[in-house]
């Protein structure tokens, strides 16, 4: 079944004057529950205006958008119960920290959805080793951890609220190489440990690759494909075009398939790059 579906959603901003631009373009489609996806698309596709409407912080010019069957805008009053089964992770999230400890950070989301302390309790601790912060960390203000620390944290509070889907924009950006591993570490060990629907904003084709099943590809505000990330990545060149850079590890081995080395599958992992060139010299291909 689908957590998410919409029918041909437009987003117009500043219709009906000059600067009128449309930012996503006739939009259907269908995600569903507990998949891991990535969404990619170069800057001004229509990505993040795309999320914001499956969290209802915007609103459709035309067309509809369904959260777990139910139409989000068939009744106001219900969009607050719509934000908290759609959780949102803006960029830079510790940018948002404003509690006087860790604990009060994390609690705030649960807190507003009126669960009990001793739940509240139970999601901090269970949430706080998910995404490897120290119990001791909890009582300290959240504005004397380190940059990664506040970015965990701040990811804490939208995963403690369990919503069944987690939206994450951008969660790696401005982080080094270990820091971007073990931020998306945190997203596939939550993915696992919950099974709820999870969606990766990003612009790194690195990340996306080794992290999602399907991948969400958008492109001058319309939807360019949306499928198995295998499937995606046969389309590399056409990816390429529109302004997006595949995994490094695909551009080698396209170079090799137009040199004559036979190679059948696409590659977008380095493991996976691994273990077929190690195939194909055992046969001596090469």
């Amino acid at each position: 079944m689908s957590i998410i579906k919409t029918e041909n959603l437009t987003y117009v901003y500043g219709d009906g004057t000059p600067f009128k631009k449309t930012a996503v373009d006739n939009v259907s489609l269908e995600i569903q529950k507990g998949e891991l996806v990535g969404i990619i698309g170069h800057t001004g596709s229509g990505k993040s205006t795309l999320i914001q409407h499956f969290n209802a912080l915007l609103k459709p010019t035309s067309g509809k958008i369904f959260i777990d069957g139910e139409d989000v805008w068939a009744e106001k009053t219900k969009l607050r119960d719509i934000r908290f089964k759609v959780g949102l992770v803006f960029q830079y999230p510790e940018y948002q920290l404003f509690e006087e400890t860790v604990y009060k950070d994390i609690a705030f989301g649960p807190k507003n959805m009126g669960l009990s302390d001793d739940e509240i309790k139970k999601r901090i601790f269970d949430i706080s080793r998910l995404v490897g912060i120290n119990s001791d960390l909890l009582q300290k203000s959240p504005f004397e951890l380190s940059g990664g620390q506040k970015r965990r944290v701040a990811i804490a509070g939208v995963m403690a609220m369990e919503p069944e889907v987690l939206i994450l924009d951008e969660p790696t950006a401005g982080l080094d190489p270990k820091g971007r591993d073990r931020i998306l570490g945190i997203i596939k060990e939550y993915h696992k440990e919950k099974g709820n629907t999870v969606l990766l904003v990003s612009h790194s084709m690195e990340d996306i690759a080794k992290s999602v099943s399907k991948i969400l590809v958008m492109n001058e505000s319309k939807l360019f494909c949306y499928d198995d990330t295998v499937n995606v990545f046969k389309r590399s060149e056409e990816i390429t075009k529109m302004g997006l850079s595949v995994p490094q590890i695909t551009r080698v081995f396209n170079r090799l398939k137009q040199a004559g080395v036979s190679i059948d599958e696409d590659i977008y992992t380095v493991d996976y790059a691994k273990k077929t060139l190690l195939r194909i010299l055992q046969k001596g291909e090469i």
